[in-house]
Protein backbone atom coordinates (compact mmCIF):
# COMPACT_ATOMS: atom_id res chain seq x y z
CA UNK A 1 0.00 0.00 0.00
CA UNK A 2 1.56 3.38 -0.62
CA UNK A 3 2.21 6.12 1.43
CA UNK A 4 1.81 9.52 0.98
CA UNK A 5 4.90 11.43 4.06
CA UNK A 6 4.10 14.85 4.92
CA UNK A 7 7.02 16.20 6.88
CA UNK A 8 6.16 19.36 9.18
CA UNK A 9 7.85 22.40 10.98
CA UNK A 10 11.35 20.33 9.02
CA UNK A 11 13.13 23.89 7.98
CA UNK A 12 10.54 26.90 9.42
CA UNK A 13 7.52 26.89 11.28
CA UNK A 14 4.76 25.61 9.37
CA UNK A 15 6.75 23.99 6.78
CA UNK A 16 5.22 21.13 4.90
CA UNK A 17 7.59 19.28 2.97
CA UNK A 18 5.32 16.86 0.66
CA UNK A 19 5.95 15.40 -3.10
CA UNK A 20 4.66 16.88 -5.83
CA UNK A 21 2.52 14.31 -7.08
CA UNK A 22 1.15 10.90 -5.63
CA UNK A 23 -0.50 7.97 -7.43
CA UNK A 24 -2.64 4.99 -5.83
CA UNK A 25 -4.69 2.36 -6.69
CA UNK A 26 -6.74 2.08 -3.67
CA UNK A 27 -6.89 3.41 0.19
CA UNK A 28 -3.81 4.85 1.46
CA UNK A 29 -2.59 6.45 4.86
CA UNK A 30 -1.44 10.60 4.59
CA UNK A 31 1.75 10.12 7.60
CA UNK A 32 1.84 13.50 8.92
CA UNK A 33 5.76 13.55 10.48
CA UNK A 34 6.25 16.50 12.62
CA UNK A 35 10.01 17.32 13.42
CA UNK A 36 8.67 20.29 15.44
CA UNK A 37 6.55 21.97 17.72
CA UNK A 38 2.82 20.70 17.79
CA UNK A 39 0.78 21.60 15.07
CA UNK A 40 -2.69 21.49 13.10
CA UNK A 41 -3.28 20.41 9.91
CA UNK A 42 -5.96 20.72 7.48
CA UNK A 43 -6.62 18.10 4.73
CA UNK A 44 -9.00 18.60 2.16
CA UNK A 45 -9.26 16.82 -1.47
CA UNK A 46 -10.50 19.22 -4.45
CA UNK A 47 -13.75 18.44 -6.07
CA UNK A 48 -12.76 15.49 -8.73
CA UNK A 49 -11.09 13.69 -5.50
CA UNK A 50 -13.77 14.33 -2.63
CA UNK A 51 -16.34 12.47 -4.99
CA UNK A 52 -13.80 9.67 -4.16
CA UNK A 53 -12.09 9.67 -1.48
CA UNK A 54 -13.16 9.81 2.15
CA UNK A 55 -11.26 10.85 5.37
CA UNK A 56 -13.08 10.91 9.06
CA UNK A 57 -11.82 13.96 9.89
CA UNK A 58 -9.91 16.67 7.89
CA UNK A 59 -8.37 18.81 10.80
CA UNK A 60 -5.82 17.08 12.45
CA UNK A 61 -3.45 17.33 15.94
CA UNK A 62 0.47 16.32 15.61
CA UNK A 63 2.02 16.61 18.69
CA UNK A 64 5.53 18.31 19.43
CA UNK A 65 7.72 15.61 17.12
CA UNK A 66 5.20 13.14 16.91
CA UNK A 67 3.39 11.04 13.73
CA UNK A 68 -0.14 11.32 12.86
CA UNK A 69 -1.81 8.52 10.30
CA UNK A 70 -4.63 9.21 8.95
CA UNK A 71 -6.66 6.77 6.82
CA UNK A 72 -8.16 8.09 3.54
CA UNK A 73 -10.41 5.66 1.86
CA UNK A 74 -11.05 5.23 -1.93
CA UNK A 75 -14.41 4.16 -3.62
CA UNK A 76 -13.28 1.57 -6.68
CA UNK A 77 -13.29 3.84 -9.71
CA UNK A 78 -12.91 2.57 -13.30
CA UNK A 79 -10.87 5.30 -15.00
CA UNK A 80 -8.27 7.37 -13.73
CA UNK A 81 -9.52 10.26 -11.35
CA UNK A 82 -7.21 13.32 -10.75
CA UNK A 83 -7.25 16.46 -8.49
CA UNK A 84 -5.18 17.88 -5.24
CA UNK A 85 -5.16 17.40 -1.77
CA UNK A 86 -4.35 20.47 -0.06
CA UNK A 87 -2.52 20.31 3.10
CA UNK A 88 -2.92 23.48 5.74
CA UNK A 89 -0.89 24.43 8.28
CA UNK A 90 -0.95 27.24 11.19
CA UNK A 91 -4.26 28.41 10.75
CA UNK A 92 -3.60 29.21 6.53
CA UNK A 93 -0.61 30.56 6.74
CA UNK A 94 1.08 27.97 4.81
CA UNK A 95 -0.30 25.69 2.08
CA UNK A 96 1.15 22.88 -0.16
CA UNK A 97 -0.20 21.10 -3.47
CA UNK A 98 0.19 17.17 -4.45
CA UNK A 99 -1.35 16.45 -7.38
CA UNK A 100 -3.16 12.84 -6.81
CA UNK A 101 -3.95 10.39 -8.92
CA UNK A 102 -6.22 7.37 -8.44
CA UNK A 103 -6.04 4.75 -10.93
CA UNK A 104 -8.82 1.44 -11.26
CA UNK A 105 -7.43 -1.20 -8.65
CA UNK A 106 -6.30 -4.33 -10.44
CA UNK A 107 -7.95 -6.49 -8.11
CA UNK A 108 -11.31 -5.80 -8.69
CA UNK A 109 -13.06 -8.90 -9.56
CA UNK A 110 -14.22 -8.31 -13.01
CA UNK A 111 -16.39 -11.62 -12.77
CA UNK A 112 -19.57 -11.57 -10.19
CA UNK A 113 -19.06 -13.32 -7.26
CA UNK A 114 -21.38 -16.73 -6.74
CA UNK A 115 -23.73 -17.14 -3.83
CA UNK A 116 -25.02 -20.36 -2.31
CA UNK A 117 -28.53 -20.52 -2.53
CA UNK A 118 -28.42 -22.29 1.31
CA UNK A 119 -26.92 -18.79 2.59
CA UNK A 120 -29.88 -16.62 1.44
CA UNK A 121 -32.25 -18.48 4.04
CA UNK A 122 -31.96 -17.94 8.03
CA UNK A 123 -30.01 -20.51 9.80
CA UNK A 124 -32.46 -23.18 12.22
CA UNK A 125 -32.89 -21.46 15.32
CA UNK A 126 -33.21 -23.79 18.38
CA UNK A 127 -36.73 -22.77 20.39
CA UNK A 128 -36.25 -21.06 23.70
CA UNK A 129 -35.95 -22.84 26.99
CA UNK A 130 -39.09 -22.44 28.93
CA UNK A 131 -39.58 -19.94 31.65
CA UNK A 132 -38.76 -22.22 34.39
CA UNK A 133 -35.75 -23.49 32.86
CA UNK A 134 -34.24 -19.97 32.17
CA UNK A 135 -34.68 -19.43 36.16
CA UNK A 136 -32.94 -22.50 36.65
CA UNK A 137 -29.76 -21.39 33.99
CA UNK A 138 -30.13 -18.08 35.79
CA UNK A 139 -29.39 -19.15 39.48
CA UNK A 140 -26.60 -21.53 37.83
CA UNK A 141 -24.88 -18.61 36.16
CA UNK A 142 -25.47 -16.41 39.36
CA UNK A 143 -23.86 -19.34 41.56
CA UNK A 144 -20.75 -19.58 39.40
CA UNK A 145 -19.78 -16.18 39.53
CA UNK A 146 -19.91 -16.02 42.75
CA UNK A 147 -23.36 -13.79 43.15
CA UNK A 148 -24.30 -15.91 46.17
CA UNK A 149 -23.11 -13.75 48.67
CA UNK A 150 -24.22 -10.43 47.27
CA UNK A 151 -27.60 -12.02 46.51
CA UNK A 152 -27.91 -13.17 50.22
CA UNK A 153 -26.52 -9.42 51.40
CA UNK A 154 -29.29 -7.80 49.03
CA UNK A 155 -32.02 -10.25 49.97
CA UNK A 156 -31.22 -8.69 54.28
CA UNK A 157 -30.93 -5.49 52.69
CA UNK A 158 -34.74 -5.43 50.93
CA UNK A 159 -35.82 -7.50 54.27
CA UNK A 160 -34.53 -4.65 56.03
CA UNK A 161 -35.39 -2.01 54.35
CA UNK A 162 -38.99 -3.32 54.50
CA UNK A 163 -38.91 -3.71 58.15
CA UNK A 164 -37.56 -0.24 58.68
CA UNK A 165 -40.91 0.93 56.18
CA UNK A 166 -43.23 -0.72 58.66
CA UNK A 167 -41.86 0.16 61.81
CA UNK A 168 -41.72 4.27 60.40
CA UNK A 169 -44.48 4.27 59.19
CA UNK A 170 -43.55 7.27 56.68
CA UNK A 171 -44.09 7.62 52.80
CA UNK A 172 -40.28 8.99 51.75
CA UNK A 173 -39.47 5.84 53.97
CA UNK A 174 -41.67 3.55 51.03
CA UNK A 175 -40.48 5.66 48.41
CA UNK A 176 -36.60 4.85 49.61
CA UNK A 177 -37.74 1.50 49.88
CA UNK A 178 -39.20 0.89 46.66
CA UNK A 179 -35.99 2.99 44.49
CA UNK A 180 -33.88 0.64 46.69
CA UNK A 181 -35.98 -2.48 45.45
CA UNK A 182 -35.72 -1.85 42.00
CA UNK A 183 -32.10 -0.68 41.81
CA UNK A 184 -31.76 -4.07 43.47
CA UNK A 185 -33.89 -6.01 40.95
CA UNK A 186 -32.02 -4.26 37.82
CA UNK A 187 -29.04 -5.39 39.62
CA UNK A 188 -29.85 -8.77 40.37
CA UNK A 189 -31.32 -8.94 36.07
CA UNK A 190 -28.08 -7.71 35.11
CA UNK A 191 -25.77 -10.18 37.01
CA UNK A 192 -27.93 -12.84 35.58
CA UNK A 193 -28.17 -11.93 32.37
Amino acid sequence: MPTLDVELNGEAVHDIDAPDAFATDGPFPVVLDNAGRSTHVHLHFDDELDRVTAVDEVNHFVADEGTRHVHVSIADVDEPVRGKLKIVTGYGSNTRYVDVRIEPSDETPDEPVAVDETLSAPPDRSPDPPPAQRAVNALDRLVRRGGVAGAALGFLAVAAGVALALAVDSVIVWLAVGLALMVAFGAALLAVA
